[in-house]
């Protein structure tokens, strides 16, 4: 099975305002192996950048006017992912804006998902672990994956980054989360679960102590009482007990 894990940085969050796709990273993952292939481009937008996805990322309107317009990589772009299933946190955002840039090129196709299936890992997480935050930095702390390198986001970076959460969390490999992630119903259930023992389980063979090591015992408190100003607890209750 072919995956594509995506990601895009763009001048702002709506394109029906305008807004447009500055960056596409994109790794590619073969039978669930990642295979080494990648695909990554910066694109000139031909506008400016709002102040605040400047701020996300990084990438100013002076770093991108030298690079290509999105109808140059069109082709390559949808070769790459071509018939493979995208894997994208917050899907909608990334093909909003992807099928946006491709309608804008009047080219045949219009629309990612006609000829790739589309898997949020936002949607994902979410059924995983239900009322927790599950954005990309908050899996990356919960399935110990390093991403120390994401001081900005970026488009490559991020997918990389996405790609091994990914695969963590769909490898059925629990034991990888922090025991701070588990919510409290989870935890209420996992000990509701481990008191239950089967009827019919053999009991629990008891043995008792025998007479040597019960006298040994008894001998060993003794001394403690001896050696210490304050007693043997063990002895005094042993004594209350008994009165």
């Amino acid at each position: 099975m072919r995956q594509v894990v995506l990601d895009t940085e763009t001048t702002g969050l709506d394109p029906s305002q305008g807004h447009r796709v500055i960056e596409i990273g994109c790794v590619e993952i073969d039978n669930r192996k990642l295979t080494g292939r990648h695909f990554h481009c910066y694109l000139n937008p031909d506008r400016e950048i709002d102040a605040g996805a400047l701020e996300v990322h990084g990438l100013s309107s002076h770093f991108l006017r030298d690079k290509p317009r999105f109808h140059q990589v069109e082709a390559e772009f949808l070769e790459f992912i071509d018939g493979s299933e995208l894997v994208i946190h917050n899907a909608p955002f990334d093909i909003g804006f992807l099928d946006h840039e491709l309608r804008a090129t009047k080219t045949a196709t219009t629309n990612i998902a006609s000829f790739c299936g589309v898997l949020d890992s936002l949607l994902l997480a979410r059924e995983k672990h239900p009322g927790q935050r599950n954005s990309l930095d908050a899996l990356c702390k919960r399935y110990g994956v390093d991403n120390t390198q994401r001081q900005l986001h970026g488009a490559l970076l991020d997918a990389e980054i996405l790609a091994d959460v990914y695969l963590v969390m769909t490898s059925g490999q629990s034991s990888l989360l922090l025991a701070e992630d588990e919510s409290e119903g989870s935890t209420r259930r996992a000990k509701a679960k481990a008191k239950r023992s089967h009827v019919e389980r053999e009991k629990i063979p008891v043995i008792m102590a025998a007479g040597a090591e019960l006298e040994a015992h008894r001998q060993r408190l003794k001394d403690l009482a001896e050696s210490s100003e304050q007693g043997c607890l063990w002895l005094e209750l042993e004594g209350e007990k008994q009165a």
